[in-house]
């Protein structure tokens, strides 16, 4: 299974939108990268843009073959 690559880009935001975010993150247990991610997800669902999620890899070791 291939691992999903996650697209890398510069976002510039206000410094006190970021410590926002960064609060919101740290309240939730998540990293400031997940919740500009999952906050993207909820405008897009709020405009009625549903996007799948992609295939997360498994985590951990590999099974064992035989």
């Amino acid at each position: 299974m291939a691992a999903a690559k996650k697209k890398a880009f510069a976002l510039r935001l206000d410094p006190a939108v970021h410590a926002a975010v960064e609060r919101l993150a740290a309240a939730e247990l998540r990293s400031a990268n997940a919740q500009i991610e999952m906050l993207v997800r909820e405008a897009l669902s709020a405009r009625g843009i549903d996007v799948a999620r992609s295939e997360t890899p498994r985590r951990g070791r590999p099974p064992k073959e035989n």
